[in-house]
């Protein structure tokens, strides 16, 4: 099971690293002690939403924009990690990973005339 605590250390890592930041200079700028920052980063503390919005604001990115990366790459994890049933879904309720339903019909295999299309 992927924690969503997990996910957002991750991308936080990732955008301090990219930076050349440390976690020192991270956690200075967002006011939050070190260790507690690398605890988050591990995934191994939740973080309020004020401490998200202060890391977020010390690193130069907006929290929309990582809980957006966050949101990304959970979807890519649920595609990848969908529980085994017992016995095989026939094969036209089997999900194409490789391409998403874009239409109420190939979402839900039928047509129903009060749906529209975009």
């Amino acid at each position: 099971m992927v924690l969503l605590r997990q996910l957002l250390g991750d991308v936080l890592r990732q955008l301090r690293l990219r930076q050349g930041r440390t976690l020192r200079e991270v956690s200075a700028a967002a006011r939050v002690s070190l260790g507690y920052l690398s605890e988050v980063e591990r995934g191994q503390k939740e973080a309020s939403s004020e401490l998200l919005s202060s890391i977020c604001k010390a690193l130069g990115v907006p929290l929309s924009h990582v809980l957006r990366e966050v949101a990304d790459q959970l979807a890519l994890a649920e595609l990848q990690h969908e529980p085994v049933m017992a016995g095989a879904p026939p094969e036209h309720d089997r999900i194409d990973a490789d391409r998403i339903p874009e239409t109420p019909e190939e979402i839900t295999g039928e047509f129903r005339g009060d749906m529209v299309a975009a």
